[in-house]
C-alpha cells in the first residue's frame, strides 16, 4: 500500500452538486472530485482536505469567498455540531431538487434503467417537527463545543442528554431544543434531565459502564398519544444499593407522570449490557398502557416500545397512498407484501384486494401485524415470519397461490438476489417497489429489467433537512 499524500488546501472551488450522504461536490484542478461536508451547491470555497484518493478528495470548507443563493439560515442552535439535519442550511426547494436528481441518477447510471417521465418528488408539508420517535442518550461527560472551550468559562455541570457526536460512540452533545419532534418532546427531555440531576441520579458513562440514567425514548402519534421509555443501568448486586436505585428510579418516574399527566405510556428498562439496544430486554410498564395507537384512514396501529413504525406519520400516509395507487388493485387480486414489517402497508391495501400475504423476518413485528389486523377486523390478510430469501420460494407460492401483484419494501440493502430470482420466477403482472435507498433499488431493477419495464417513478421526501429520500417504482411485465 502506497504512502498517503499530505493534506492539501484547494482554493476557490465552485460547489456544483450535492452527492452521496448529502456532501457537497466540487471539482479540483487536477480533475479529482472533492466531497465537502459543510458547503452547499453555489458556494465558492477554500477546502482543507482530510482524505486523498486516486479519484477524489474529502475535505472541509475553511473559508467562503461566495455564499450560494441556495442557502438559508439554519433554525437550530445545534446545527453543525449535531449529526442530524445536515441540510438545514439548504433551502427546502433545493433539497427536493437534489433528492430527485439522486434518484434519477441512481436508476439511470447504476441501474442502466430506461425511465418514464419521473413524477416530481412529493415534499413534506412539515419541514420540521415531523418525527414521531426520538431517542436521546445520557452522559456524565458531555461534548464541549468550540465556543464553550474558547470561552474559558469552567463548565461545572458535565451532564448531557442528547445525541451522539457523528462517529464518536461515547461523546454526547447536550441538546437544549431539537426541531424534529413536536411538543411536549423538548419540555419532556429537558425536565427529565433537570429532574434526574435534582434527584442526584448519576448519568451514564459509556466508557466506564457506570451510572444509572442511560437513554430516553419519546414516541408520539398523530392522535395525541405519548410514550416515554427510560433505560436504566444498575451495576451493583448489593441489595441496599439496588433498593436505593429503585427509590430514585421510582421518584423520577413519579415526577415525570406528575408533570406530564398527558403521557399515555410510561415505561422503563433495566439494561446492564454493554450496548443500549432494548430489543432483547424486558420493557416494564410503570404507568398507563404498554402501547400507544396511531391511526390512518380509520385503521388503528398498536405501537409498543420495540415496534417499527415509519418515523414521519403524515408522510408515511402519503407514501402508502402512492403505493396503493400504483398497485391499481380492483378487489380481485392476491397480493404479496414482502418485508411487511408490522403489516401497515398490507392492511392499508387490504380493502382493495382479494387477499394480502405479508412476510417479515422479525417475529415481534409479525406478532404486532397479526394483533393490528385483528384490531382492525381485517380478515383477508395473513402474516408469516421468516428470512425472506429462505421463506419466499416455490413451496411458498404453491401453498399460498400465485400473486397478481407484489409489493416489496426491503431494508437499505435492498432485496437478496435469491428473492429477486424468485420474483422473476413468480412473474406477477405488477411489482411495486418501495425503497429507502435508490442505489440498491437500481441494482435490483437492473436484475429484473429483461422481464419488467419501469412505468412509474415517484420519489417521496420522508426526512426534510436530511439527504435521505424514499422512492416508489411501478414495474409492469414487458
Amino acid at each position: 500500500m502506497g504512502r498517503r499524500s499530505k493534506r492539501v488546501v484547494l482554493e476557490d472551488l465552485e460547489v456544483i452538486d450535492a452527492g452521496a450522504k448529502g456532501k457537497a461536490v466540487a471539482k479540483a484542478a487536477d480533475g479529482r472530485v472533492v466531497f465537502i461536508k459543510n458547503a452547499v451547491p453555489g458556494d465558492i470555497v477554500t477546502v482543507q482536505t482530510t482524505k486523498k484518493r486516486k479519484s477524489y478528495y474529502e475535505g472541509t470548507a475553511i473559508s467562503f469567498s461566495k455564499l450560494s443563493d441556495n442557502r438559508v439560515a439554519p433554525v437550530c442552535q445545534h446545527f453543525g455540531t449535531c449529526g442530524g439535519c445536515k441540510w438545514q442550511h439548504l433551502g427546502y426547494e433545493h433539497q427536493l431538487y437534489y433528492k430527485q436528481k439522486e434518484v434519477v441518477n441512481n436508476l439511470e447510471r447504476l441501474g442502466g434503467i430506461e425511465l418514464p417521465e419521473v413524477s416530481p418528488i412529493l415534499g413534506s408539508s412539515e419541514q420540521y417537527f415531523y418525527r414521531n420517535k426520538m431517542e436521546f442518550s445520557f452522559s456524565n461527560n458531555k461534548w464541549l463545543t468550540r465556543e464553550q472551550i474558547e470561552s474559558d468559562v469552567e463548565i461545572e455541570n458535565k451532564n448531557a442528554l442528547g445525541f451522539h457526536i457523528p462517529g464518536m460512540w461515547d461523546k454526547i452533545l447536550d441538546i437544549e431544543k431539537c426541531h424534529l419532534q413536536r411538543d411536549p418532546s423538548n419540555a419532556l427531555r429537558n425536565f427529565v434531565q433537570s429532574e434526574g440531576e435534582r434527584l442526584d441520579i448519576p448519568f451514564f458513562n459509556t466508557r466506564k459502564q457506570e451510572g444509572m440514567l442511560r437513554t430516553l425514548m419519546i414516541r408520539t402519534t398523530s392522535i395525541g398519544e405519548i410514550m416515554v421509555v427510560i433505560q436504566f443501568f444498575t451495576a451493583s448486586d448489593e441489595l441496599v444499593e439496588r433498593n436505593a436505585q429503585k427509590e430514585k428510579r421510582e421518584a423520577l418516574l413519579d415526577s415525570i407522570s406528575g408533570k406530564f399527566p398527558e403521557i399515555t405510556s410510561l415505561q422503563y428498562v433495566i439494561n446492564n449490557k454493554g450496548n443500549d439496544t432494548i430489543y432483547d430486554q424486558e420493557v416494564i410498564c410503570y404507568k398507563g398502557r404498554d402501547h400507544i395507537f396511531e391511526e390512518m384512514e380509520g385503521l388503528k396501529f398498536k405501537i409498543n416500545a420495540k415496534s417499527f413504525y415509519q418515523t414521519n406519520s403524515e408522510q408515511a400516509y402519503e407514501l402508502y397512498k402512492i403505493t396503493r395507487d400504483l398497485a391499481g388493485l380492483t378487489g380481485n387480486e392476491l397480493v404479496y407484501d414482502l418485508y411487511t414489517g408490522t403489516g401497515t402497508i398490507a392492511q392499508f391495501v387490504a380493502k382493495n384486494a382479494k387477499k394480502v400475504i405479508g412476510v417479515e423476518a422479525v417475529p415481534d413485528a409479525i406478532t404486532a401485524a397479526k394483533e393490528n389486523a385483528q384490531l382492525n377486523s381485517i380478515e383477508n390478510v395473513a402474516f408469516l415470519v421468516g428470512d425472506m430469501k429462505n421463506v419466499f420460494n416455490q413451496e411458498f407460492v404453491n401453498t399460498h397461490g400465485k400473486a397478481d401483484v407484489v409489493i416489496t419494501d426491503p431494508p437499505r440493502d435492498g432485496m437478496h438476489k435469491d428473492v429477486v430470482a424468485q420474483l422473476l420466477l413468480l412473474s406477477p403482472e405488477k411489482i411495486v417497489y418501495v425503497s429507502c435507498n435508490s442505489a440498491t433499488q437500481a441494482r435490483d431493477l437492473a436484475l429484473m429489467d429483461e422481464i419488467y419495464k419501469v412505468t412509474k417513478v415517484q420519489p417521496v421526501d420522508m426526512f426534510p433537512q436530511t439527504h435521505h429520500v424514499e422512492n416508489v417504482v411501478l414495474l409492469e411485465k414487458r
